[in-house]
């Protein structure tokens, strides 16, 4: 390895040239300032941004789940604009319950006794 300061040859692992006493090591060549780090941190502000608006611009192309289907305003009167409650001549029975039969009524029996 050579001297930076004398260009005299040293072994490689020398810390210090023989000849002139100067360290080997070099410093870096480049060290980050305060410019440079505005700079870096101002671009990763301006990307983390842009991706922020840009993912919920696309969120809120997606569907809204209850345009999905349809769900009776009796199960989510929250959605329901004016007074949050139907009154009781309002209130409609599911489909596929109006369609079943009522199941037969048995008499009252009581509980069978545990010893």
């Amino acid at each position: 390895m050579k001297c930076p300061n004398c260009n005299h040859d040293n072994k490689d692992k020398a810390k210090v040239c023989k000849k002139c006493g100067r360290e080997m090591s070099l410093p870096p060549a480049w060290f980050p300032d305060a410019k440079w780090h505005l700079k870096t941190l101002g671009i990763i502000y301006v990307c983390v941004t842009a991706f922020y608006y840009t993912v919920t611009f696309l969120l809120k192309q997606l569907p809204k789940p209850y345009d999905i289907r349809k769900i009776p305003i009796e199960v989510t009167p929250w959605l329901r604009k004016g007074p949050k409650y139907l009154e009781e001549d309002q209130l409609t029975p599911p489909q596929e319950a109006a369609q079943m039969p009522a199941p037969p009524l048995s008499p009252a029996t009581p509980p069978p006794a545990h010893p």
